[in-house]
């Protein structure tokens, strides 16, 4: 809830670790890009969260069976060792690259449709697994994205354990990736994890809304042929042009035991608060007629006005109405931190969001 003295009674759970994923730099249609996702926006997000007295919970590290049921561990064996094997192998010297970039893309033509054996060239493996060139990955990248999965399962663990709602601040993001497949800046699918741990923990039926600007093409395949997770995303039409582009449309709703545990809800370029809340609101009754025991919120605040990463233009106020339309399906809540980068207003939407949902439990 929310306090009278202003504080907001959520734990916040974090790791110093997530800092380490810096100094990213991809490139977009040939173009070098430097990278938004940095550790200036879970520091922000912080400050605003320890302003108004949220509690702090440092995250706990966590054996690899969830991990290993969200992704494949050849997946998670590359992600874990190929930076160190990119500097082994000269990289850094031989091309002035420090950050592990893919140089090909396995697709049908090269592979007769059969998954791809791996050459001998590191810088042609890479692409087994990348989906974009926007998504590099660093020293520390590995480590962070484990403490970030790290932070999710901790949050989990609390409302596992009888908190009402637990917040993950997490980086890097994860709703992009997919069993054996990372990019949109994402390495690790947080929000995945937590579902999977809730139901680990003996938690039947699990809602999993998203809410970032761009659909969570990685969460929805995971979970695609599932019933016990239901999955829906509110987020800017991929047939406008926007990431992840191929998925994401209002008619995937779901595969064999999975049918109808999908929903999606495009939007229109120009849509904002009114549109958002509505979507928002259909969602969370879709969701609540699933019944669900425990829901988790992939909480990217970039469809914010400001925001220039989405063309959608959704308000403080606006995220404060999401968090509330979130409280109404009256279950607990493990919120996990997505996308978001205009720094100086991270805080603002967030802190509206968990507002919202806490004023309205």
């Amino acid at each position: 809830m929310v306090g009278s003295d202003g504080a907001l009674d959520i734990a916040v759970v974090w790791h110093p670790d997530t800092d380490r994923h810096r100094d990213i730099t991809g490139v977009w249609i040939g173009i070098p890009e430097p990278g938004d996702e940095e550790p200036d926006r879970t520091a922000a997000i912080a400050r605003a969260l320890r302003a108004r007295n949220a509690p702090f919970v440092e995250a706990v590290g966590h054996d690899d069976s969830t991990l290993l049921a969200v992704h494949e561990r050849a997946y998670v064996d590359f992600l874990d060792s190929v930076h160190a094997e990119w500097v082994a192998d000269g990289y850094p010297e031989r091309t002035g690259q420090p950050l592990v970039m893919p140089y090909l893309f396995p697709s049908r033509a090269f592979t007769l449709g059969e998954l791809p054996r791996r050459p001998s060239a590191l810088h042609a493996w890479i692409g087994r697994y990348a989906t974009d060139t926007m998504t590099p990955i660093a020293a520390g990248t590995a480590v962070a994205a484990r403490a970030a999965f790290n932070c999710a399962l901790t949050a989990a663990d609390l409302v596992v354990q009888g908190a009402t709602s637990a917040y993950a601040l997490t980086r890097p993001p994860g709703h992009h990736v997919g069993r054996d497949f990372f990019g949109g800046s994402c390495y690790l699918n947080n929000a995945a994890g937590v579902a999977e741990h809730l139901r680990r923990s003996g938690i039947e039926r699990v809602a999993i809304i998203d809410i970032d600007a761009h659909h969570g093409n990685g969460t929805q395949a995971i979970f695609y042929d599932r019933a016990d997770v239901w999955f829906g995303s509110v987020h800017i039409d991929p047939a406008a042009g926007w990431y992840p582009h191929f998925v994401g449309h209002a008619d995937e709703t779901g595969r064999g035991e999975g049918i109808g545990a999908t929903m999606n809800v495009p939007l229109p370029e120009t849509a904002g608060d009114a549109e958002w809340i509505e979507a928002v609101a259909v969602l969370c009754a879709h969701a609540a007629r699933a019944r669900p025991e425990a829901v988790v919120v992939s909480l990217g605040v970039d469809a914010a006005l400001e925001d220039p990463n989405s063309p959608l233009r959704v308000t403080e106020a606006g995220f404060r109405v999401g968090g509330a339309a979130i409280a109404a399906i009256a279950a607990p809540t493990v919120f996990v931190q997505e996308g978001g980068y205009v720094v100086d207003r991270l805080g603002d939407f967030v802190t509206a969001t968990l507002d919202g949902f806490r004023r309205g439990t």
